[in-house]
């Protein structure tokens, strides 16, 4: 049985809001991530998902709650090299070129990674001569994709990896962090790029208002919209359509139909062999849409509890 590389139990915190108050940014999250997991966490702008990172990673103490790395704080993990990080801004100097960066760093380590293999990964050697300044956003992040390696990782933890890149580039750097995971690296990221997520990670949380409203394999995540979406070509009666099984919701443009099912063989099998319904399609439901519905399930939850009765 795997045990817990890290564990997060009942972490809270909250920030001033500016008008004398205070926003929470995490509510009790609980999170425990096993050896060689890949996460992927998800949430709108203010889930909590970049203060949960920094908790992870030492750089915030939570107001409640606990969060060990390998049974050791974040902060000494951090400083052992047994975890690192990419974040999404800071931490180089413009006039440096990229391969100086890289040798600086990994003289401030013990045991550092060797210098060339690291650029080689990070894919830094076509721009190591640049200067950091003159590269562009998504060449700054593979440059701190391959700080993050130096040294020898056993977790990586990545806060919107590929902000700054074009597609082709994100797909190159997913490739590379795939080798890292397949080597046996534990692999939590943010990101607001759900087919990442989907194409990545094997457990998905997804977080919202600081609290996690999902957590579970990335499939099972998605299969909480519905298991699928059934298209057909349909003029029904309104008889026809209230007959149809495993129908979660209904959209129509046209003669074009959409269902929302939670079978999709048994809808497929009753429009194809009872109706004159053609031209049928059918896709999974996406990350998006569990997210969607997820989220509005919470704020009506929260509504009912904020009604004073009468």
């Amino acid at each position: 049985m795997n045990t817990a590389i890290i564990s997060a139990r009942g972490v809270s915190m909250s920030f001033p809001d500016g008008a004398g108050g205070r926003t929470q940014a995490l509510d009790g999250v609980d999170l425990s991530v096993t050896r060689g997991e890949v996460l992927a966490l998800l949430g709108p702008n203010g889930a909590g998902k970049t203060t949960l990172l920094d908790t992870l990673l030492g750089l915030t103490v939570p107001e409640s709650g606990q969060v060990l790395v390998d049974d050791d704080t974040p902060r000494a993990a951090v400083q052992s090299g047994r975890l690192s990080a990419l974040l999404q801004t800071g931490g180089l100097l413009p006039d440096l070129t990229a391969a100086e960066t890289v040798r600086m760093v990994a003289a401030l380590h013990r045991d550092p990674a060797d210098v060339d293999e690291v650029m080689d990964i990070a894919g830094v050697r076509p721009f190591a001569s640049r200067p950091v300044g003159k590269c562009s956003g998504g060449q700054q992040q593979r440059l701190r994709f391959a700080l993050a390696l130096l040294p020898r990782p056993e977790i990586i933890i990545l806060d919107e990896p590929t902000a700054g890149m074009d597609v082709s580039a994100r797909h190159e750097f997913w490739a590379r962090m795939r080798t890292q995971a397949d080597d046996g690296a534990t692999v939590i990221f943010a990101t607001h790029y759900l087919e990442e997520a989907e194409q990545f990670a094997r457990r998905t949380v997804l977080m919202d208002r600081g609290r996690v409203l999902a957590d579970g394999p990335t499939d099972e995540v998605r299969s909480r919209a519905g298991a699928a979406h059934v298209g057909v070509i349909w003029t029904p009666t309104p008889e026809e359509l209230e007959a149809v099984p495993h129908v979660l919701s209904v959209t129509s443009e046209g003669q074009r139909i959409s269902f929302r099912t939670d079978d999709a063989d048994a809808l497929a099998r009753h429009l194809l062999t009872r109706t004159g319904a053609h031209g049928l399609t059918v896709r999974p439901a996406s990350l998006e849409e569990a997210f969607r519905l997820l989220t509005e399930d919470t704020a009506s939850e929260d509504t009912a509890s904020e009604e004073v009765p009468a």
